[in-house]
């Protein structure tokens, strides 16, 4: 069996393309940045670069394709954003339509992508330092929650802030802030540590994304924003189409964790 923890991002994208992987990435290609992906038609793609711009913690710009262009090259010369990720999501108009591993079909020339950090990348450096990652440990998709903090308004796009969660000891969890500080083009530190429902989460154990996890005694949760804000957007602010990665299946790009690090 293939170990896709060491293995090229080409050679991943290659597998998925030929969907012999269909499920979440997470410890996929270990080092190199995992990216979340937005799709929409020209006419919000002004609108939705602005989003980005006012919410640079949870979308955090990687690459955005030219209009008709499914190439990211800027991150992934050879990649093809339509077939390289193992599950997308359709929304039309605001409602979640399907869940499919190719786009081809539904691709149109005036389509832009844009690719945004994904907190799977900073999970290498801090399995480096000692810190497990639960939802690696217990090979499942990392629990995401739609929170009480709303994004900055752009456009037609408005909606909450989504995050991403990981159990961790209180020493680990300031650890884990010093480390993740370095890497703000993937949603950078915690943006809350503790109580969850000081983010409006009434259920810590019924995520809105992906899977609950074990949180063990004496453990504290920690909270990203996340890329998968745009998917709870595209259920409030409803453009005609909008094309997503499904929560935790992501694209791996060819950029270098470090390449990232600002410190």
């Amino acid at each position: 069996m293939l170990n896709y923890e060491y293995l090229a991002p080409n050679k991943i994208r290659e597998l998925i393309r030929k969907q012999d992987i269909t499920g979440p990435t997470a410890g996929m290609s270990k080092g190199f940045t995992q990216a979340n992906l937005v799709i929409l038609k020209k006419e919000y793609a002004f609108d939705f670069l602005l989003f980005c711009q006012r919410n640079p913690k949870p979308c955090p710009l990687l690459d955005v394709t030219e209009p008709g262009s499914f190439h990211p090259s800027k991150i992934a010369k050879e990649a093809d954003i339509r077939k390289d990720i193992p599950k997308y999501r359709i929304y039309k108009d605001g409602i979640y339509t399907e869940e499919v591993t190719d786009i081809t079909e539904y691709w149109e020339d005036d389509m832009v992508g844009f690719l945004l950090g994904c907190s799977f990348t900073f999970e290498t450096p801090l399995i480096e330092s000692g810190i497990p990652i639960r939802h690696i440990e217990e090979n499942c998709n990392v629990p995401m929650y739609k929170t009480n903090i709303p994004c900055e308004k752009a456009g037609v796009f408005e909606g909450p802030t989504v995050v991403s969660m990981r159990p961790m000891s209180h020493e680990d969890a300031i650890r884990a802030i010093q480390i993740t500080t370095r890497f703000p083009s993937v949603h950078g530190s915690p943006i809350h540590i503790g109580d969850p429902s000081q983010l409006g989460i009434a259920d810590i154990s019924k995520p809105d994304f992906g899977d609950a996890v074990t949180i063990k005694d004496g453990e504290i949760p920690v909270f990203w924003a996340c890329g998968v804000t745009p998917q709870a957007v595209a259920l409030q602010s409803k453009p005609s189409l909008m094309i997503t990665h499904a929560p935790g299946h992501m694209f791996i790009s060819d950029v270098r964790d470090e390449k990232l690090s600002v410190l």
